[in-house]
């Protein structure tokens, strides 16, 4: 049965030729090959942080809303954590 999630997800750019349109993209490659069926996909922007974390001093933020099943966020969170570009990542369940 699937369920609708929306899931944040900080990107790190810091010193990367990789524009943030093309972060967005291969993010959005992993959720659908784990099934989910993205309805939207939003850049929020770059943040500053309040202190730096890891000396980082601010990230992009990206927003998606999808539909999956349950099983399928453990997998796309374990996908998402090898990837080094990827500061933070926030999922949740939308009624």
């Amino acid at each position: 049965m699937s369920r609708k999630y929306e899931a944040l997800i900080v990107v790190d750019t810091k010193g990367k030729e990789q524009s943030i349109k093309d972060f967005q993209d291969g993010i959005s490659k992993e959720l659908e090959a784990e099934g989910a069926k993205l309805s939207k996909t939003e850049q929020l922007g770059k943040k500053t942080f309040a202190y730096n974390a890891r000396k980082l001093e601010g990230a992009h933020y990206l927003h998606y809303n999808f539909e999956a099943e349950p099983a399928a966020i453990d997998k796309i969170k374990a996908k998402l954590a090898l990837n080094s570009d990827i500061y933070m990542q926030y999922y949740q369940r939308v009624n």
